[in-house]
Parts: structure tokens; C-alpha cells; sequence
């Protein structure tokens, strides 16, 4: 018989249906009388004929027909709102979408499984665990390490021998001894989702040096690949004894306690989430409260994406500062091999290379480089002529508070000059005494403003990062009664290090913008093939700016380009291309060179599509 669970003010209903050929009217009677029928007062409603109300599922909020039949617009086991009309008693309902667009999108369960064994799960896979693409299970040896762990920790239980953690509670409490009969009890908090933050957690599980059972973590498992997610604050961790309140609250939806998030539910509480997907909630063992909240997964997973977006974002800065370069006529002699060679930096060396492959030489000439080679102007500012010592960013981490903190506090500060010389190349792109281009790259000035919003914008981002920069990991309170008397701030740092990282993306979504619209001012010339290609891609999302409108979208949709990493796809090849087959460098005569004597012939170049 299918059933349906409906959420009446702060109630939870299940309701039995007979008969699926009735209508989504009769369902939300069935609800209110089950709610009324459990209320001393009747819930201060007298007759339901008189009730007026809508009926939306859960999931997606999507508004349903009060005589449609349920076989028609419901499935067995959904989740129903409803909502009465003009309520004062109804309680905010949270929002059906977790905020991870991946997970909100038309949900399809994945077929592929990355194994877990504690040590091999990348920053790569991880994010791609957040978005949904792929299921986990353990390996064998994972099970066996996690199997024998337990019974070491139940030989101590059954002996009754003191150990931290396990008999004693932790913390101040580190000299309380817990009678083995109330071993198993966590208090409750309330909960929320991250697949990112659970899959690292279950990972760090399988390394079998925790004492949880297997029962559990398989529980974890099952619940992750049907994305029963639990309700967990962003805010709240001192990163000390590792992520205590976050990952809390990710056990407590586990356990069947408060809300979860899952593509088929929507919000609503645990045990109703759980029970919908045929799940159990965990029963806590002798230990597993500790196991399952003590560790720096919160700190981590958030890191990882930093890491993983700040360096899509690096090796994309990289194309947009090129097409910057080519609109304003700058010299790719800073860019020679030679130079870099005398200082000992890798990355250094690499982005270099990157931007020969990108800029004009005999493998990819450009008629934008061909048209001022033989200039008056010396060399370029630093924005340009000192890209690559701002565009080489480090970063690192480790798992314990402390040293994940201090990386992502650099990781912040090594993403943000990618902003900071981005906003100073917006300048010289709006600046007509720069760029030899129309002010604000829009004609009829002052009639229209062109780019000018827009990098106020950009400024205003790189401003607020410079305070998000300031360290998190230097400062420290005190915690649980002086025994924690120096902590991390390790979350703290995480979340910051993720907003640099997406105003960064802000800021070079602007500037790419403003240079494919400074391109329009040099045509007919045309620059280098991967370049070419960059421009088309941008174009077959945002038309050029003829006069003012409306410039959110367009900054948005070029963000979405980035975030998805679609201009690193198309210029990529080109730069790998470049890199393995060894073209020889070209040093063509310099573009900024000053001659008093009439130019040489131009030399026959060929462009390579």
C-alpha cells in the first residue's frame, strides 16, 4: 500500500492510501485529521471543511492541483507540504535546495563507486563526491583494519579498563569514568548536509584506527549513496579537538535525529528520510560518539574545494591576462624563457610558458601583435610585465587543525593577488589613456557607462578580500575549561578561504569580459588561434555591449565559464599541445621595440587553426 508523509505545521504525518485514484484534496484531509486527531485542543482548528490550503512537495516546492489524482503527480514514499492559508501557527519551512546546485538539478543516482581506504581519496575526488557523481563503498582491507579496531576497542569496554575516549568522557571530563551502560548516549543537536564533508569522514573511518563497527560505517555508506544528508551549521567550529559541533550534527541526522536533506525528501526529519530510503538510523556502540565527531573533516572539505577551484581559477588566469595583454598591445619579450630561467621557481617557469603558447610566435601568429611591432613604447607596466610572479600560487594542507588552517590561510592570500593584479589590468582596459581604447570600452560615453560599474565592482570584491586575508589561524581563544587552551579557527579559515576564492572568479570574470569587449575595438585584426577560440566561447554566451543594459547576467554567466572550468577546455589543448611537441621559441623582432630605421618586410607567418 503506498504511503505518503505530510508536513502540517511542525507535525510530521504518515498517511496510508487505499486507493492512488484519489485526489491530492482528499490526501490533505486524511493529514489534517491524523494532525487533529493528535492534538489536545484540535490544533485550534474546529471544522476542516472550512480549512483552506495548498499542498506543494517537498522537494522542489513545486505547487500541486488539489484535484489531481496522487497516482498522477505523487510517487510512494514523497513528501508533501501543506500549508494553511493564513496560519499564524505554521513554521518557517526550510527550503528544499541544500544549496549545491548538482544535487538540485534533475537528481539521477550514480553507477560508479570510488573504493575508500582512508588514504587514497583526492581533493579531486572528494568535490566530485559533493556534486553527486559517484557512490562509495570500502575496500576489503578497509573492512578488515575497521573490524579488527573494533575488537580491540571491545576487548577494553569488556575488561573495564580506563581509556580516554572510551570509558572516560573527554576534555575537562578526560577523568570521568563512564559506566558501560550509558556508553552508547550523545546528546542530540540539530543537523544538515554535505556529501563532501560525510565522504570525508567515512574515509577517514576506513583507515580502521577509530573503533567504530562495521554495522556503522556501512550505515554511513548506504545513507551518503542515497544522499541522506544531515543539517549541519557552516559556523560554530574552533577547529581544536577537530570540527566537534559541525560533525555533531552530522551524526544526529545519522542517528534519526532533526532534519535531513535527500533529492527524494526534500527537508524533513531524520527518521521520516531515513525510513523513506529503507535506511536505519546508527545505533551508537561503546566509543563510536567520539569516533564520529572527533576529526578536521569540516576544515578539510571546504578546503579541498578551495584548493581545488583556486587552482582552476589560477591556470584560467592565465588565458584571460593573455587576452588582456594582446588588447592592450603589450610585449610578449617578458615572457622569454631566458628571463625565467635565472630564477630558481618552477611555476614560475611553467605559466611562462603557458603564455608563449597562448601569445603570438611563428606557431600561432597575431595580427594585433603584428600591428604595433614596431611601437615607441619600452616595456609595460608590472600588471602585464610582472604577471607571472603573482600568477604562481602554492598550496598545501594537512589534517590536523592547525597546519589546514595555516595552508588555507595562504592559500588565501596566494589566491587573492590573482584579483588584486586582475583589477589593475580592468583599469588599464577602462582607461583610455592606457588603452588607447574608448573610455569604459563603450561608445558614445556618457550616454552610456560602459565597463565603469563594473570595475567599480571588481575594486569593491579585491577590497573585501583584503580583509578575508587578514590569518584566522593566529588567533585562539581558550575552550572546554582551559584544556583546549589554543585552537585553530581552522573552519573559520575554510569558509573565508572559499569566499576569496569566488571573488577571485568574480574579478576575472570581469576583466575576460572587458577584453573580449576591447577586442571589438580592434577589428578586423584578429589575435592568436587559442585566444580566437576564447573569444568565440565567451561570445556564444554574452553579445558584445552596443549600449548600457543590464550587466549582472553577463558577469554571472562568464563566472558560470570559470566555475566549470570551460575556458581552461578550450585554451588547454593549445597550451598542451605547445608544451609536447617542443616548438622552438619564437623571439620574433620585439612589438615594443623602438626603430629609427624603416621596418624589415613583414615575415610570412601561417596561421594554424
Amino acid at each position: 500500500m503506498p504511503r505518503f508523509t505530510v508536513h502540517v505545521r511542525d507535525e510530521w504525518l504518515t498517511v496510508p492510501c487505499k486507493d492512488a485514484t484519489c485526489s491530492i484534496k482528499w490526501l490533505a484531509f486524511e493529514a489534517l485529521k491524523r494532525y487533529i486527531k493528535n492534538k489536545p485542543d484540535n490544533g485550534g482548528i474546529q471544522h476542516i471543511k472550512d480549512v483552506h490550503f495548498v499542498v506543494r512537495r517537498c522537494q522542489g516546492l513545486g505547487l500541486l492541483d488539489n484535484d489531481d489524482t496522487i497516482e498522477d503527480v505523487l510517487e510512494d514514499n514523497d513528501f508533501v507540504e501543506l500549508a494553511i492559508e493564513g496560519d499564524t501557527m505554521s513554521q518557517d519551512f526550510i527550503p528544499s535546495q541544500p544549496g549545491t546546485s548538482h544535487l538540485t538539478r534533475a537528481y539521477k543516482e550514480p553507477e560508479q563507486y570510488i573504493s575508500l581506504d582512508g588514504n587514497s581519496l583526492t581533493s579531486t575526488d572528494l568535490v566530485n563526491l559533493g556534486k553527486g557523481l559517484y557512490m562509495i563503498k570500502l575496500t576489503p582491507e578497509a573492512e578488515q583494519k575497521v573490524v579488527q579496531s573494533r575488537e580491540l576497542l571491545d576487548t577494553i569496554v569488556k575488561e573495564n579498563k580506563v581509556v580516554y575516549g572510551i570509558t572516560t568522557g573527554f576534555g575537562k571530563f578526560a577523568r570521568t569514568v563512564i559506566p558501560v551502560s550509558k556508553l552508547k548516549y550523545i546528546y542530540p543537536l540539530s543537523p544538515e548536509r554535505t556529501r563532501m564533508l560525510l565522504a570525508l569522514r567515512i574515509n577517514v573511518l576506513a583507515k580502521g584506527y577509530s573503533g567504530v563497527s562495521l554495522e556503522t560505517l556501512h550505515r554511513m555508506i548506504q545513507a551518503f549513496n542515497a544522499s541522506c544528508l544531515s543539517y549541519v551549521p557552516e559556523k560554530g567550529t574552533v577547529g581544536a579537538s577537530g570540527d566537534l559541533a559541525p560533525l555533531s550534527h552530522l551524526a544526529l541526522g545519522l542517528m534519526g535525529e532533526g532534519k535531513m536533506w535527500s533529492p527524494k525528501s526534500g527537508w524533513a526529519d531524520a527518521k521520516y528520510v531515513l525510513e523513506a530510503h529503507g535506511l536505519k538510523p546508527i545505533s551508537l556502540k561503546p566509543k563510536e560518539g567520539l569516533a564520529l565527531i572527533n576529526g578536521t573533516q569540516m576544515i578539510t572539505s571546504l578546503g579541498a574545494e578551495a584548493v581545488e577551484r583556486a587552482e582552476a581559477i589560477a591556470r584560467q588566469a592565465d588565458i584571460i591576462a593573455a587576452l588582456t595583454l594582446e588588447v592592450l598591445k603589450g610585449t610578449t619579450k617578458a615572457f622569454d624563457s631566458d628571463i625565467h630561467e635565472l630564477r630558481p621557481h618552477p611555476g614560475q617557469k611553467e605559466v611562462a610558458l603557458r603564455f608563449r603558447s597562448l601569445l603570438d610566435s611563428d606557431h600561432h601568429p597575431s595580427e594585433i601583435a603584428e600591428s604595433h611591432r614596431f611601437c615607441d613604447r619600452v616595456q609595460d607596466a608590472y600588471t602585464m610585465r610582472c604577471l607571472l610572479l603573482a600568477l604562481t600560487t602554492i598550496s598545501g594542507g594537512n589534517f590536523h587543525g592547525e597546519y589546514p588552517a595555516k595552508a588555507l590561510d595562504y592559500l588565501a592570500i596566494g589566491v587573492h593577488e590573482l584579483a588584486s593584479i586582475s583589477e589593475r589590468r580592468i583599469e588599464r582596459l577602462c582607461n583610455p589613456s592606457l588603452s588607447e581604447l574608448p573610455a569604459f570600452l563603450v561608445n558614445e560615453g556618457g550616454l552610456n557607462s560602459g565597463f565603469m560599474i563594473a570595475h567599480c565592482t571588481a575594486a569593491a570584491l579585491v577590497s573585501e578580500n583584503k580583509v578575508l586575508c587578514h590569518p584566522s589561524s593566529i588567533d585562539s581563544l581558550s575552550t572546554s575549561a582551559a584544556t583546549e587552551d589554543h585552537v585553530s579557527m581552522g573552519g573559520w579559515a575554510a569558509r573565508k578561504a572559499l569566499r576569496v576564492v569566488e571573488h577571485v572568479e568574480q574579478v576575472l570574470a570581469i576583466e575576460l569580459l572587458a577584453a573580449c569587449q576591447g577586442i571589438e575595438f580592434l577589428r578586423p585584426l584578429r589575435t592568436t588561434t587559442p585566444l580566437e577560440k576564447v573569444y568565440d566561447l565567451v561570445r556564444a554566451t554574452v553579445k558584445p555591449w552596443i549600449k548600457d543594459r543590464f550587466m549582472a547576467p553577463d558577469i554571472e554567466a562568464v563566472h558560470r565559464l570559470l566555475v566549470d572550468q570551460k575556458v581552461w577546455n578550450i585554451a588547454g589543448p593549445y597550451i598542451e599541445k605547445y608544451c609536447m611537441e617542443y616548438i622552438p621559441e619564437s623571439r620574433p623582432s620585439s612589438p615594443t621595440a623602438f626603430a629609427l630605421d624603416p621596418p624589415p618586410s613583414p615575415r610570412k607567418r601561417v596561421r594554424l587553426e
